[in-house]
């Protein structure tokens, strides 16, 4: 009966995440239900009486619970992106409330990098920037470090320039709609940052390692076995180009984080 209303349960969230997408029209009419609507799928995932009900759903096989998976995972990570966006632009007109959404993700931000700290001396690549750059800004603000930004979605470009100039006026923050493998100064990256919704984000990867230092440092957020309901879970590595060097389990946040040097 549990695991029955496990399940009843993603499938009901997947129903209001298309929902909110579908109603997204650059208003804010819908960003107080969308933001009680994250907060409580967050506080879902990290709900460790789910836990079990995700292991026993494991040990039956999944079934089409994969699908499901995929399906969430996918709308969750579109209906932030549009939370991001709701933000921003609350923010521009005077608004600076935060979510338990976005709470928990700068908590994760202040030990992103564990002992490979950040440094006035560092240059941060940010792969997932989003519309409301919180990592870029909470980064420059605390190290002086350059940080530039990248993100597919040139309307989140356009938000976070606006945010970065509102919140953080003369940081080293740049915010680009540029592939990797375009970016200039690459070798001089010193630490990379991947949002935990990028679903290519392993691709990525491999680019990245001809086009940076030895020395580099990945943080690779991501979510296994619960929090891959929300976000893309780890991968194996191609061990003759990265290695593993740490991972932080963080029991109580809503993903994880993978740190990966070259080998």
């Amino acid at each position: 009966m549990k695991l029955a209303w496990f399940e009843q349960s993603v499938t009901d969230y997947l129903s209001s995440f298309k929902y909110f997408a579908d109603q997204f029209d650059y208003s804010a009419g819908h960003c107080t239900e969308l933001e009680q609507l994250i907060d409580d799928y967050s506080a879902f995932i990290i709900d460790e009486s789910n836990l079990s009900n995700w292991e026993l759903l494991k040990e039956q096989g999944m079934g089409g619970i994969n699908d499901l998976v995929d399906e969430v995972r996918k709308h969750s990570a579109r209906c932030v992106a549009i939370l991001e966006k709701y933000r921003a632009m609350k923010l521009l007109q005077g608004d600076a409330e935060i979510t338990n959404y976005f709470r928990n993700i700068e908590e994760c931000i202040e030990k992103e990098f564990g002992s490979f700290q950040v440094t006035s001396a560092s240059s941060v690549l940010l792969v997932g920037s989003g519309s409301f750059p919180m990592t870029a800004l909470l980064i420059a603000q605390r190290t002086g470090a350059q940080v530039v930004g990248i993100d597919i979605d040139n309307e989140a470009i356009e938000l976070g320039l606006k945010v970065t100039e509102k919140l953080g006026p003369g940081l080293k923050i740049t915010l680009k709609n540029t592939p990797v493998d375009l970016l200039d100064d690459m070798n001089a990256i010193t630490h990379v940052i991947f949002s935990s919704t990028i679903s290519n984000k392993y691709e990525i990867l491999d680019q990245l390692h001809p086009l940076t230092n030895e020395h580099v440092v990945v943080a690779m957020r991501y979510g296994d076995q619960l929090k891959s309901l929300f976000n893309y879970p780890m991968q194996d590595t191609d061990v003759s180009k990265w290695r593993l060097v740490g991972n932080v389990l963080r029991r109580n946040d809503i993903f994880d984080i993978a740190l990966y040097k070259k080998s």
